[in-house]
């Protein structure tokens, strides 16, 4: 059974957040994908907006589908440690059991980074790995992202680059480390909205619609998020 693990600081969820995952539902027949929201994310300052917030607007936005699930996997527990992607994984498949086919979905712009994630290389090994893609970005691109221990050498990212990606859809695969990293490029999903956009909206006193859900909006201005963002 494949499932989608896609997680981010969800500040808030936005309309570009839930094309993303349909995108990579049907693209790779995903049963769910888990929207799981980082209580500590290692790579950026910690949320404004406390985690109940973000978890809420994640329900309310995903409440019409039903096989997009809000997720408490890195929900606060008390402790200093980060919310590392690795964790989550794991305990994702013990929850999960053996029958599930885990699938961590993110953007092109965070895997760019993936070399510096904790323990990077056991972490590709342990999911396959759904990259949302930009114009002109390509298979390539996406080899050349990985941790030096993984990355093909450079006459195999140039084969990548130039035939592996069909430039029409966008969409190809790389299976390296026999068998066991397996990455899939994502076509570019046209909806491009960000969670700055939302907050600075809210701060600009401007209509949310275009954004985020309409109980997504009604959220923010019931509970007076992001008015003071800046």
């Amino acid at each position: 059974m494949n499932i989608g693990l896609f997680g981010g600081t969800f500040d808030p969820v936005h309309r570009g957040h839930l094309a993303v995952a349909r995108a990579a539902a049907e693209r790779f027949a995903l049963k769910q994908v888990l929207f799981v929201p980082a209580s500590r994310p290692p790579h950026k300052a910690v949320g404004r907006t406390p985690f109940l917030h973000r978890y809420a607007m994640l329900a309310l936005a995903l409440s019409k589908d039903k096989d997009f699930i809000p997720s408490l996997l890195e929900a606060p527990d008390g402790s200093d440690r980060p919310s590392y992607t690795l964790d989550t994984v794991r305990r994702a498949k013990k929850g999960l059991g053996k029958a599930a086919r885990l699938h961590v979905i993110l953007g092109i712009d965070a895997f760019e980074e993936i070399a510096t994630w904790h323990e990077a290389v056991t972490l590709l090994r342990e999911a396959e790995f759904i990259v949302a893609s930009r114009p002109g970005w390509s298979l390539g691109d996406v080899a050349a992202a990985l941790p030096a221990a993984l990355r093909p050498n450079k006459s195999v990212l140039k084969t990548f680059s130039k035939g592996a990606l069909s430039r029409t859809t966008g969409a190809g695969d790389v299976v390296l480390d026999q068998g066991r990293v397996v990455l899939h490029l994502l076509p570019e999903v046209k909806v491009p909205f960000s969670s700055s956009e939302a907050r600075s909206a809210v701060a600009g006193k401007r209509s949310l619609a275009r954004f985020v859900t309409p109980e997504v909006a009604e959220y923010i201005r019931k509970q007076h998020l992001y008015r003071k963002w800046v």
